[in-house]
């Protein structure tokens, strides 16, 4: 066998866990001053095909079918799914909207989704994922965005200068999760009120009116609870806390497969901030909408003329599509892209109950024995509850003129960075365990070269002499 494939193969996970560090310092880089003041004697190594094709599979590989295993009876809410693909990582509502930039020297690539996939391709790629076809997968799921390496200003506040030394550095690859904020709301919305749920939602930045769902409150005969004093109302800021947190956890696990996987090979890296509403999306090339903040912050006409007077008013931009040569590669479901909110949140219920949606025709693309048999058994929601999602949402869009309103249609948190470790500078300033085996043999597995590690003894500590 291969001594990288009999590497990972051979690891396991209680090692990965217990050895996984953030190891920052990598071939080819120098911290300039400080204790630990070092310039690498080693040239920037890029990361092979292989070594990133692995880690884009920790990350956001397709392994499967989603299981679906839940009650579907009334008022279960089990429909709430909208997809019925799996991946390495865990996603709320088996969405998997969460798509994956890499970057490095040569190229930044776009690595598709399975909702960027026909079923057919879907199923490939699960034998493939089967059958350990890391590089196979890696090629047939990116797409080019551009040629070189893409990055954002370092500049506060797109970056904390603690990681100024170290980030986009030659021979490094950067991992940017980058969520699709509007799906994901439109179908969480859609269960908050769903029956069981019932909740209702008032704008807080409007007296606390109702958020487009009078007529469906309980005090007009609607089945929303719309009585403060039944602890069922929540405010627009409440909901897009919900959606964020949920896609920041989604990020995150990425990222933690990904270090987990960098460990089994024996890579160097770490996760970092990158959270800023339009600095990466302007450096990858994404279409970008601007409003007045008056707008945005949703001013009155007497707060907003003051606001223009004084000069304060200034546009904010957002992201708002991915598109290269004219092909989208991320569009949101939300205006411009559809007509209004109201069609978005229908083309979402289409996806799930329409004749070729998962909880109908598309069913047959599961992990289930006899797929028609769960589909039939399934009921399509109420549509008081579909015309109260497009009331909601289509409310924020025309009172605030974008969806969603705190958040944007897409969003970054954290990104990473992996190198290959330079371990003379790990010798030279730490303990010698600091270092496992997989950094230390990284070289000989998988370049079948010999590191400067295993070249000589680490240097002796006073509690840990060589």
């Amino acid at each position: 066998m291969d001594p990288a494939r009999e590497q990972l193969s051979s690891i396991s996970l209680v090692e990965a866990l217990r050895d996984r560090r953030s190891r920052r310092f990598g071939a080819g880089m120098r911290i300039p001053s400080g204790p630990f003041a070092y310039s690498s004697d080693q040239p920037p190594q890029p990361l092979s095909e292989e070594e990133e094709a692995a880690l884009v599979y920790a990350a956001a590989g397709i392994t499967g079918y989603a299981l679906a295993d839940l009650s579907f009876g009334p008022e279960q809410g089990g429909t709430m799914v909208a997809a019925l693909v799996g991946r390495t990582v865990s996603s709320a509502d088996a969405i998997q909207n969460v798509a994956l930039v890499v970057t490095n020297d040569e190229a930044t690539y776009l690595i598709k989704r399975p909702a960027d996939l026909s079923p057919g391709d879907v199923a490939e790629v699960i034998a493939q994922s089967q059958a350990g076809e890391l590089t196979t997968i890696y090629r047939r799921l990116r797409t080019t965005i551009r040629e070189g390496r893409t990055a954002p200003p370092l500049t506060p506040p797109i970056n904390f200068t603690v990681n100024h030394w170290s980030l986009y550095a030659p021979g490094g690859t950067y991992f940017l999760p980058i969520a699709d904020v509007t799906r994901f709301y439109i179908n969480g919305v859609m269960e908050m009120l769903d029956e069981g749920m019932d909740l209702f939602i008032v704008d807080e930045r409007a007296s606390f009116r109702p958020a487009g769902l009078r007529q469906f409150g309980k005090s007009r005969g609607g089945p929303l609870h719309d009585n403060p004093q039944d602890q069922r109302m929540g405010t627009v800021a409440q909901v897009e806390t919900v959606i964020a947190e949920m896609l920041a956890i989604e990020i995150g696990m990425m990222l933690q497969n990904l270090h987990l996987m960098a460990q089994a090979i024996g890579l160097g890296g770490w996760p970092n901030f990158a959270r800023h509403d339009s600095g990466w999306f302007r450096a990858l090339g994404f279409r970008m909408a601007t409003m007045p903040s008056s707008k945005y912050l949703g001013f009155g006409p007497t707060l907003a003329w003051l606001a223009r007077t004084l000069r304060r008013d200034i546009e904010v931009d957002y992201p708002l599509a991915l598109e290269v040569n004219g092909e989208p590669l991320l569009t949101p479901y939300c205006p411009p892209f559809y007509p209004s909110m109201r069609d978005a949140v229908f083309a979402v219920a289409e996806e799930k109950f329409g004749a070729d949606g998962i909880w109908r025709g598309g069913g047959v693309h599961s992990a289930w024995r006899e797929p028609a048999a769960v589909t039939e058994k399934i009921p399509r929601p109420n549509e008081s509850v579909i015309e109260a999602t497009a009331a909601y949402c289509q409310y924020l869009y025309d009172t605030y003129g974008r969806f969603p309103v705190y958040l944007a249609p897409y969003r970054t948190v954290l990104g990473s960075q992996v190198t290959h470790v330079d371990t003379a500078f790990y010798d030279r300033f730490f303990r010698p365990e600091v270092l496992s085996p997989t950094q230390r043999e990284h070289q000989r597995r998988w370049h079948h070269t010999t590191s400067s590690s295993e070249q000589r003894e680490p240097l002796a500590t006073p509690d840990h002499p060589s």
